[in-house]
């Protein structure tokens, strides 16, 4: 993607979010209107539907060339990353929206064929955007990050992970995930993939392990931790597939073999 073209992008973008994120702080104090989708842990609102039509109004009258693959319906059914993709999560923690009105995100992750060019998580509630252009470094409320400390071992190592990957499920060994827990420093849920990755790039936390989550989930904040120098896989260490549900690792590169070598490869179902 030619430089100009992509900085007329990231430019429109921040200010999409921006607003989006008005909105949601507008409504988030009324009623809300919430139904489930898959299973009753999986909760959709009103304002969640608002959100992705908002944006992809806007994406579609301003880059009617671009395409969309998001959460709520008004994206396209994609079987390639060709082109520039917008790949949306208007609200991406809707329980903790729902529950806790605060821990959840607007994320934006932008691809021109299959590489991963713009990133944008926003914390609406807590007044933070994260952002990165691929090669140009991350930023927290346009401050740029630091690129990863260097030297990091996994028993100094914070993780953030769901809990249900401790208990018996159909990805990865429970007593497996037990002992990584054991070898590590800490565990924190936080129970919102774009603001996990975000922590990454932010240092905040050093890796976040996802279980079989939406390429929606994991875009725009997996382009900002990478270009502080996180790296990203799924569970055998090859590439994310951004087109599909997959479980993925993003982590500093010092502790991912280990990880993956001695864990996720021994544990995974």
């Amino acid at each position: 993607m030619k430089e100009e073209r992509r900085e007329v992008i990231y430019r429109q973008a921040k200010e999409w979010i921006l607003e989006a994120g008005e909105l949601i702080r507008q409504k988030i104090n009324g009623p809300l209107i919430v139904e489930t989708k898959s299973n009753p842990k999986d909760l959709v609102t009103a304002v969640d539907r608002e959100i992705e039509y908002f944006l992809a109004k806007n994406i579609k009258r301003t880059f009617p060339d671009h395409y969309l693959f998001s959460e709520e319906g008004y994206g396209e059914d994609l079987k390639t990353l060709d082109g520039v993709i917008w790949i949306v999560d208007p609200i991406d923690g809707t329980m903790n929206f729902v529950k806790q009105k605060r821990n959840f995100a607007i994320s934006i992750g932008i691809f021109y064929n299959g590489i991963g060019e713009i990133g944008l998580v926003y914390d609406c509630m807590g007044g933070n955007l994260y952002t990165a252009m691929r090669g140009k470094g991350a930023y927290k409320n346009d401050e740029g990050l630091p690129e990863l400390a260097p030297n990091l071992t996994l028993e100094e190592s914070i993780l953030d992970f769901n809990h249900y990957l401790l208990c018996e499920n159909d990805v990865i060994d429970e007593i497996v995930m037990q002992r990584l827990v054991e070898k590590i420093r800490g565990v924190r849920s936080y129970c919102c993939a774009a603001l996990a990755l975000a922590y990454v790039a932010e240092g905040i936390v050093d890796g976040y392990l996802t279980k079989k989550l939406a390429p929606w989930d994991i875009a725009g904040g997996m382009i900002i931790a990478n270009e502080v120098g996180a790296v990203s896989t799924n569970l055998d260490g090859n590439s994310v597939n951004m087109l599909m549900n997959e479980s993925t690792l993003t982590c500093h590169p010092a502790i991912q073999k280990e990880i993956i070598h001695d864990y996720l490869k021994k544990g995974k179902k």
